[in-house]
């Protein structure tokens, strides 16, 4: 005699039967918990080296900056004045020490009428020579640039976009000022409020193009020059948005180290 034939694979109980299977499943939990351990470790691995790598290259960064600075400054110290003569072991920073307060007095000197006048003596010799004058204009400027951009006012200090090298392509920019003298003079539209930018490379940032345009072809943003600045370097893998989160791990994976 034949075995009943079980319930069609319509029928209600086999629908129920099939529910209650996918009930089962979604409710068990894994036995094994080697992927979770997994996961945990290497979470907390990730935390860590956000934590670690960026003090550690810095301190890296910091300490051959000094070791550089010794080497340049200390060997126009007298060995009278060097901590070293005294001490069995070399004391870092103290050439980095010196070249500050050389420096701090060179502009105080510079600030009085001799210190002018001799300033001026110096860049008329520089200025008889062919070549020497012309490196020496360049790295004034740049310099000049350079400091007068840490300025809390000044206008350089903005970022914005335009639109290059096509339609539709937007690269960051720094804007430098309003465009003056002859170039806003002759270009075309000279009624129109010409803004100077300066668009750096992502390859090599110190270098870049500097541009000329209207003001209403650059959008302005709220980013401040180094968020600007690690986009660009980054290739635009850091950006303000994943520093947040960033900081966010951290700060909980202290919380879960204080609990």
């Amino acid at each position: 005699m034949s075995e009943p034939a079980g319930p069609p694979n319509g029928s209600p109980d086999a629908t129920a039967n099939l529910r209650a299977g996918l009930r089962k499943l979604v409710r068990e939990k894994p036995k094994s918990g080697g992927w979770q351990i997994g996961t945990r470790l290497r979470n907390y691995f990730l935390t860590g080296l956000v934590i670690v790598g960026p003090v550690t290259i810095t301190l890296y960064i910091a300490w051959w900056f000094i070791n550089v600075t010794d080497a340049w400054i200390k060997p126009f110290v007298p060995a009278p004045y060097l901590p070293d003569t005294y001490l069995p072991f070399a004391v870092p920073g103290f050439g980095l020490i010196v070249g500050f307060v050389v420096l701090t007095l060179i502009g105080a000197l510079a600030a009085n009428l001799l210190g002018r006048t001799l300033i001026s003596f110096g860049e008329q010799m520089v200025g008889r020579m062919p070549i020497v004058r012309n490196v020496y204009s360049a790295l004034k400027q740049i310099f000049e640039s350079v400091v007068s951009a840490t300025g809390p006012n000044q206008a350089f200090q903005k970022v914005g976009l335009i639109e290059f090298p096509s339609k539709g392509l937007w690269s960051i920019v720094f804007v430098t000022g309003e465009t003056t003298g002859e170039v806003g003079a002759v270009m075309p539209g000279g009624e129109e409020d010409l803004l100077t930018v300066f668009m750096p490379t992502g390859i090599v940032p110190p270098t870049g193009f500097v541009c000329f345009l209207p003001r209403r072809n650059v959008l302005f943003l709220d980013m401040n020059i180094e968020d600007a600045a690690k986009v660009i370097i980054s290739a635009g893998m850091v950006t303000p948005e994943s520093q947040a989160k960033l900081r966010e791990m951290a700060e909980q994976a202290r919380r879960k180290q204080k609990g």
